[in-house]
């Protein structure tokens, strides 16, 4: 009788064993599919967009500005299709576009009617800081005229980040 106990015992433990197997493969197989098939996560930068705007609205005002900054739907466009190329295209570093488009082609494009003008930062880390951001245009003289400038009243910012690379784009721009 013992024995028999034994063997039970054994078989529901083998039992136990197989049960916990084929549920392991089974949650692995499902978190496998599940991963091939979700789209890739994409980190929400409003946040740091915004944050972008509100500066160049302080800065404005430091430099005697009165007006108000708002954002451009248009003008944000600009800035994603810059910022996608620049971090698809490694080769890039500033204001033209892969393609030889300039912030104002783009601007045009998105459907903007207006000046536009635009400052670039990019970082060789997975994120940027609105300091970093700050201290990449603040000692720039062409991009701190842009930011001075009481004209641009309207500004689209996007920014987008890769493992070792962050971008963020600014487009100002000028109504018409």
């Amino acid at each position: 009788m013992h024995e028999m106990t034994s063997c039970r015992r054994g078989t529901r433990l083998a039992h136990k064993m197989i049960s916990r197997k084929a549920a392991t493969a089974a949650l692995l197989a499902l978190a496998t599919g599940s991963a091939l098939t979700m789209p890739a996560a994409r980190a929400d930068n409003s946040r740091l967009n915004n944050s972008v705007v509100a500066n160049v609205y302080t800065i404005q005002h430091q430099a005697g500005c009165t007006n108000d900054v708002k954002i451009n739907p248009q003008l944000r466009l600009a800035a994603q299709w810059h910022t996608d190329d620049v971090l698809t295209n490694r080769n890039l570093d500033g204001d033209i576009g892969s393609d030889g488009s300039t912030s104002q082609d783009r601007a045009n494009a998105a459907g903007y009617r207006g000046k536009a003008s635009e400052t670039v930062g990019i970082n060789p880390a997975v994120a940027i800081s609105g300091m970093e951001i700050l201290n990449q245009w603040y000692y720039n003289p062409a991009y701190m005229a842009i930011m001075q400038n009481c004209a641009n009243t309207q500004m689209g910012v996007w920014s987008d980040n890769s493992l070792d690379r962050t971008v963020v784009v600014a487009v100002y721009g000028q109504p018409a």
